[in-house]
């Protein structure tokens, strides 16, 4: 198993402190799983498709089911 050593301001320290403790984790354990999520090639993909989506049906599906708090759109019309 590897070891990575950072230094960070204190700033960003303490962000990262709570953050960690509003995930219920240990700054270590919250620092390894925020390294695993970036270092994960499928968890890439999927939120680059994801983004793709958007850019390219957001307006159609928007039209398509509104805003799910008040209508649901055309589709409710159909």
């Amino acid at each position: 198993m590897k070891q990575i050593n950072v230094r960070l301001d204190d700033e960003i320290a303490a962000s990262i402190a709570r953050r960690a403790e509003a995930a219920g984790l240990t700054v270590p354990e919250y620092a390894k799983q925020v390294l695993a999520d970036e270092g994960n090639d499928v968890r890439h993909r999927f939120l680059a498709a994801g983004a793709h989506f958007v850019d390219q049906f957001a307006d159609a599906f928007a039209e398509q089911f509104s805003d799910p708090r008040t209508d649901r759109g055309s589709a409710a019309a159909a």
